[in-house]
């Protein structure tokens, strides 16, 4: 596993980011942990998760993701990982009101069983609340030491330009990255409004939906049938335009001997803006996929750039 640098921080993050949004839902307990030891037995040390995950399974309050994190970190030295997770999108901790994201962030705190999170999201842009009040709240909690570094997602370019001179105005802390979608896929806005802000503030991005939900994987192909949660979310991707783009990454695969996942995330990965793909696993199969390695040379990444 290869490891890079976050700007503006004192971090180095596998080039992998392994996804929690699955862990209590489409994965059960000891489907996680087995994935999270595969992760850390190849090398991983990046791990994201949100307070809302995953309130929508019937039967779940939110924060299965972070207990189960929680449980699995016991059996592991905490200061050998990166952990993000994030605020604002739980029914019971809706909002980046300055009094709820300090109650959030000791609700994640005690249910990920640690003392610190190093990277804390704004999981969306609340246009309800002043951001120097959730900037304030943010600089409350890194002064305590609950928190290292933040971070914003969901958040267009006109919002993040507002949050850093709101910051700089104030004295308070600033966000080191953006977590957007991003993928072969989706890349108008991202390429349009995220690429130029990210480059004049000179921070990086952990792109979410990284492999379009499961559908830059191959498996969905020409209109298969798959039984998964997240079946019903890349119908709209079912085009003649993305089979075409399917039939070059697995072109690309062949000559490497690699899977698809591994292919496409490794196209992410060579984007100048990003520093690790976000991306999950349901199975320790579908992990060894995600941590697979493969360097792309300009002409096959200009290959699959042009679908």
């Amino acid at each position: 596993m290869r490891f890079r640098e976050i700007p503006k921080t004192e971090l180095a993050v596998s080039e992998i980011c392994l996804g929690g949004n699955v862990f209590g839902w489409s994965a059960d307990e000891g489907q996680s942990i087995a994935v999270l030891n595969a992760f850390s037995e190849a090398g991983g040390n990046f791990l994201d998760t949100a307070d809302v995950y995953s309130e929508w399974k019937e039967g779940n309050r939110g924060g299965e993701s972070e207990t189960i994190i929680g449980k699995w970190l016991t059996t592991k030295n905490r200061a050998d990982f990166v952990i993000a997770t994030k605020v604002a999108k739980l029914s019971t901790r809706a909002g980046l009101g300055g009094e709820n994201i300090i109650s959030a962030c000791n609700d994640s705190l005690r249910r990920l069983g640690t003392d610190y999170i190093d990277i804390y999201y704004s999981h969306h842009f609340d246009e309800a609340v002043p951001v120097e009040e959730t900037l304030a709240a943010y600089q409350q909690l890194i002064q305590q030491g609950k928190v290292r570094y933040i971070a914003a997602s969901q958040h267009s370019s006109k919002q993040l330009r507002l949050a850093k001179q709101v910051a700089i105005e104030n004295n308070l802390p600033q966000y080191i990255a953006l977590q957007n979608e991003y993928n072969l896929i989706e890349r108008a806005t991202y390429e349009t409004d995220s690429v130029p802000v990210l480059n004049d503030l000179g921070i990086g991005s952990f792109p979410f939906f990284g492999l379009a939900r499961g559908y830059l994987t191959g498996k969905y192909r020409g209109g298969q049938q798959v039984t998964s949660v997240r079946a019903n979310g890349v119908a709209g991707y079912q085009t003649p335009e993305n089979e075409a783009l399917l039939a070059r990454i697995e072109k690309v695969a062949s000559d490497h001997s690699v899977s698809m996942a591994s292919v496409s995330l490794q196209w992410l990965r060579s984007q100048p803006t990003v520093i690790a793909p976000i991306a999950s696993a349901r199975t320790i199969e579908q992990l060894h996929e995600l941590v697979e390695s493969v360097d792309l040379d300009a002409r096959e990444l200009a290959f699959l750039t042009a679908v």
